[in-house]
């Protein structure tokens, strides 16, 4: 699998994308990789017998779409509210100059913080949207603070406190359903 990475500017945004070669899938591929999607340890015997292969050939497809890039990982979701108490904070972000070296800054300072478990690039009158776990208010207020209140290219920001969870994260919602 090639691929070559391409970037353009617009007014305030630089999309970054990596061009990637598209993998042809016949109905035996589509059919393993919904499985796959929902129980990725279900046994290749299994899988076989659903699909109506044979063990040998679901597991030479599976090496075949996790070496062509189809299949990027094999995670574990974990529920958060089982671990400890967390409050789900979303935050809009303004910046005050916007550019690459300056979004790619300001990204930079996001990935070394573990309490940003999602971080986007957006569109619109905000910059950047983040979703931030963390166990108290006061846990925030530090974060706020170190983070965002404390970065003179920060304009301003909003946050958005979770009441609670409409839809779960879910791969299967994601992308063009198989």
């Amino acid at each position: 699998m090639g691929g070559e990475f391409g970037h353009r500017m617009t007014d305030s945004v630089v999309i970054l994308r990596h061009v990637v070669e598209t993998v042809d899938l016949d109905s035996f591929d589509q059919r393993i990789i919904a499985i796959v999607r929902r129980h990725n340890l279900e046994p290749a015997r299994a899988i076989a017998q659903a699909v109506g292969l044979s063990e040998s050939a679901v597991l030479r497809r599976l090496r075949r779409l996790r070496a062509s890039g189809v299949i990027v990982a094999d995670v574990s979701l974990i529920d958060p509210a089982r671990l400890a108490p967390a409050i789900t904070i979303h935050v809009l972000v303004e910046l005050n100059r916007s550019g690459l070296r300056m979004e790619q800054a300001f990204a930079q300072r996001l990935e070394q913080r573990p309490e940003v478990i999602g971080a986007w690039n957006v569109t619109g009158r905000t910059d950047f949207l983040l979703m931030v776990t963390v166990p108290s208010i006061e846990a925030y207020q530090r974060f706020a603070d170190d983070v965002l209140a404390s970065d003179e290219n920060v304009k301003d920001f909003e946050t958005l406190v979770s009441l609670r969870e409409i839809v779960r994260l879910d791969p299967l919602r994601a992308g063009q359903p198989i």
